[in-house]
C-alpha cells in the first residue's frame, strides 16, 4: 500500500518534490531490506541459542546427577555404618544374654543334681542319732557276762545287727560314717573337743573318738568329735 501511494504521489509532484520521494523510497526499501534480513536471521538466531541451551542442559544436568550420587552414596555409607555399629551392639547384646542364659542353666542343673543326692539329709542326719543310740546301747554292755546270761547275749546280739543293718542302709544311699582314729586332725572333718599329751603318736593326732562322724556323697554332715594329741 505505501509502494502505491508512492507511485501516485510521484505522478503528481513536483520536480523537487520527486527527488524527496526518491529518497524516501530508498530509504523505505533500505530500511525493508534490513527487516527482511533480520527476520531471515532471527529463526537462526533462535536456533542457535537453543541448540546452546541444549549443549548447556546436559552439562547441567550430568553434574547434578554426579553430585546427586555423590551424595547418595555417602549417605548409603553412613548407614551402613550406623546398622554396622549397631549390629555389632545386638550381637554382643545376643552373646551376654546367651552366655547368662547358659550359667543359669548350669547353676540349676547343679542344684537340681545336689537336690537329688543331697535332699535325704535332714533325714539321715535324724538317723543318725538312731545309731548312736544303738552304737551306746551295744557299747554299755558288759562283755563278760554275755557267756553267763543267754538273754543278755541274745539282745547285745540283737542291738548289734540292727546297727549293722542300719550302716549298711546308710551306706547304700551314700552315707559314711567317720571314725578317725589315729589319723590327722582335720578341721573339715573333725571336731577337737580336747587335747592330751601323748609322746607315742605326732602331734594334731586324733587319739580318742567321742562320737562317730558322718559323710554325705563326700559332704561332711556331721563332724566326729575328737581329742587330739599335742606334746
Amino acid at each position: 500500500m505505501l509502494t502505491k501511494r508512492l507511485g501516485h504521489m510521484k505522478a503528481v509532484a513536483s520536480p523537487q518534490h520527486l527527488s524527496l520521494l526518491q529518497q524516501l523510497g530508498c530509504s523505505y526499501s533500505t530500511k525493508k531490506q534490513q527487516q527482511d534480513v533480520q527476520h531471515q536471521q532471527k529463526p537462526q538466531q533462535q536456533e542457535l541459542q537453543s541448540q546452546q541451551q541444549e549443549s548447556k542442559e546436559p552439562l547441567e544436568r550430568g553434574d547434578a546427577d554426579e553430585n546427586g550420587a555423590i551424595s547418595e552414596v555417602e549417605w548409603l555409607t553412613q548407614e551402613l555404618a550406623a546398622v554396622k555399629v549397631e549390629h555389632g551392639d545386638l550381637l554382643e547384646k545376643y552373646k551376654r544374654a546367651l552366655a547368662d542364659g547358659e550359667n543359669m542353666r548350669k547353676r540349676l542343673n547343679k542344684q537340681i543334681d545336689e537336690a537329688k543326692i543331697f535332699g535325704i539329709q535332714g533325714f539321715c542326719k535324724d538317723l543318725i542319732e538312731v545309731a548312736d543310740v544303738l552304737g551306746h546301747a551295744t557299747q554299755s554292755v558288759p562283755k563278760e557276762k554275755l557267756s553267763s546270761n543267754g538273754d543278755l547275749r541274745n539282745l547285745y546280739e540283737g542291738l548289734s545287727l540292727t546297727r549293722a543293718s542300719l550302716l549298711q542302709v546308710f551306706k547304700r544311699h551314700g552315707l559314711e560314717t567317720l571314725d578317725p582314729i589315729n589319723q590327722k586332725f582335720d578341721p573339715n572333718l573333725h571336731e577337737a573337743l580336747f587335747q592330751t599329751e601323748d609322746d607315742s603318736v605326732e602331734a594334731n593326732t586324733v587319739v580318742q573318738v567321742t562320737k562317730l562322724g558322718y559323710k554325705l556323697h563326700k559332704r561332711c554332715i556331721r563332724p566326729a568329735l575328737v581329742g587330739v594329741s599335742k606334746r
